[in-house]
């Protein structure tokens, strides 16, 4: 209990006051998303890969496990919907959903207050990971674009020109001078806060009714994956807070992109809409009992 509600607290504190202003103030969603996705948490991922004290084999470990779970999730999922004969639109929208984990707005604060800066750095990593997935694979799965047009997605996204730039500066041992790593570490450490107040502001403006389809789609995201992920590590020989990242990743809800990639390109956005709001108000339930799992007997 010491562990999770250090972890947790915060997390719903500042997703609720951004719900409540939702509620109560005209507010766009989408300028927070956008100086979110262009602005802090590319300062924020460039800043922490800057100042990264985690090896090149551990970091790859994280990459395997996450692309490995990822496959077999939606082998799983595929096959599910073949057997029960789901129609290809819910079928598309569950792989999806499944798919595609809110590893940003809520997995970086979660496991920053759960897991310390070291966390944060595996965290990151698994971000990454998941952020190509969701650019390369999700045009190619809703709307059969091409891996081509995914790719150029993935270039185009602030969050991999960061990842480059950290990554060279760290590999060369670049100082920066005048003390700009500050202003960066400074800059990225509004990412979390103002990513969480999104996430309430969301919550805020959807109309949340459950039926089958978004109870698996909650099931498979906070159920399966972690449960999927935390098998594929043991195999891969992960341990502490490797093995701990890599699961408490896979756990998180639907990602709020979802909706937009759903929007743009094809799906049940009505479906996908549902499922974050369920599968996010479960995990402030699943993600504390898997972290207490984890911590004890990890």
């Amino acid at each position: 209990m010491a562990v999770l509600l250090p972890a947790i607290a915060p997390v719903a504190l500042i997703v609720f006051i951004g719900f409540l202003a939702g509620r109560t103030l005209s507010l766009e969603r989408s300028t927070l998303s956008r100086l979110s996705l262009y602005v802090l948490l590319p300062a924020l991922i460039a800043s922490s890969l800057y100042g990264m004290t985690l090896s090149v084999r551990q970091a790859s470990a994280i990459v395997a496990g996450f692309f490995l779970s990822s496959a077999i999730l939606a082998g799983l999922v595929y096959g599910l919907c073949r057997l029960l004969k789901v129609d290809p639109l819910t079928q598309k929208t569950l792989l999806a959903t499944s798919l595609f984990a809110n590893t940003g707005n809520v997995g970086l604060p979660f496991i920053s207050f759960a897991l310390g800066a070291t966390g944060l750095e595996r965290a990151i990593v698994y971000l990454i990971s998941s952020s190509i997935l969701l650019t390369t694979v999700g045009p190619t799965l809703l709307k059969g674009a091409g891996l081509w047009v995914g790719l150029r997605t993935t270039l185009r996204l602030p969050v991999f020109g960061a990842m480059l730039a950290g990554l060279a500066l760290q590999a060369l041992n670049i100082p920066l001078p005048l003390r700009l790593d500050a202003g960066l570490e400074l800059l990225g450490g509004a990412a979390i806060p103002v990513a969480l107040v999104t996430l309430g502001l969301q919550l805020a403006k959807t109309n949340l009714y459950v039926d089958r389809a978004v109870l698996v789609a909650a099931a498979l995201r906070l159920g399966v994956a972690p449960a999927i992920a935390l098998t594929v590590g043991a195999m891969l020989g992960l341990q502490g807070q490797d093995l701990q990242v890599l699961v408490l990743q896979a756990a998180m809800p639907t990602a709020v992109n979802t909706f937009i990639w759903v929007t743009e390109f094809g799906g049940d956005a009505d479906l996908v809409a549902r499922a974050i709001v369920l599968s996010t108000l479960l995990s402030f339930m699943t993600l504390p009992s898997l972290l207490w799992a984890l911590v004890t007997w990890s």
